[in-house]
């Protein structure tokens, strides 16, 4: 294999790592849900925040500003809205069915991969009649050696319980987990597209 061939096959794979990559960012992640299998979430038209509603840790936190912090729970506020619900205030927060709270838990993460690349080299030495060949080639065909990739990142992971106050218990939970890139964004329309797809299959 010549070196133009190896060039242009190292090029290739790479316009297509990055075309994956671009795919899978510009898709938002699935959230994963759980809920109580025998809770009645047909009685539920009241919902509130709870308490304790905005923890953040992990071992790398982000502190958020109340700004942010406001633009999460005014997502979450209108995801619940467009279906129907009514959220009440802190004043009448004790005639809600279900209390609403979200934890956001961002770890430092690295991600080390190995990976094969193919290799070619050059040799000189005698030829086949003990003259000096210089320029004696050789192709490794299957030959390779091994690179390391070490990146080093953010992981959040974004929680949502709906609590039932009577049972002090969470009886519905959705998660959303993701690299973060940039840190958080101050565009109150993302906020809003990831809490309507935290929502999407609730009820259940």
């Amino acid at each position: 294999m010549t070196h133009l061939m190896i060039t242009m096959q190292r090029s290739i794979m790479a316009v297509a790592g990055a075309v994956l990559l671009a795919a899978c960012a510009s898709g938002p992640p699935k959230p994963e849900v759980d809920y109580k299998s025998d809770y009645n979430f047909s009685q539920v038209r009241k919902i509130a925040f709870y308490d304790d509603s905005g923890l953040i840790s992990g071992n790398n936190p982000i502190p958020l500003s109340d700004m942010e912090r406001d633009r999460i729970d005014v997502a979450l506020e209108q995801a619940l809205r467009n279906k129907g619900y009514e959220i009440l205030d802190e004043k009448n927060a004790d005639q809600a069915e279900l209390l609403i709270s979200w934890t956001l838990i961002t770890n430092a993460k690295t991600d080390v991969r190995t990976y094969e690349t193919p290799v070619m080299g050059m040799s000189a030495g005698y030829g086949r009649y003990g003259g000096y060949n210089r320029y004696s080639m050789y192709n490794c065909w299957g030959c390779t050696q091994t690179e390391v990739s070490v990146q080093n990142y953010t992981e959040g992971t974004f929680i949502v319980d709906m609590i039932d106050p009577k049972l002090k218990k969470s009886v519905w939970r959705g998660l959303i987990q993701s690299r973060l890139k940039g840190g958080l964004q101050n565009d109150q329309d993302k906020y809003n597209a990831a809490a309507d797809s935290i929502f999407a299959s609730f009820p259940p």
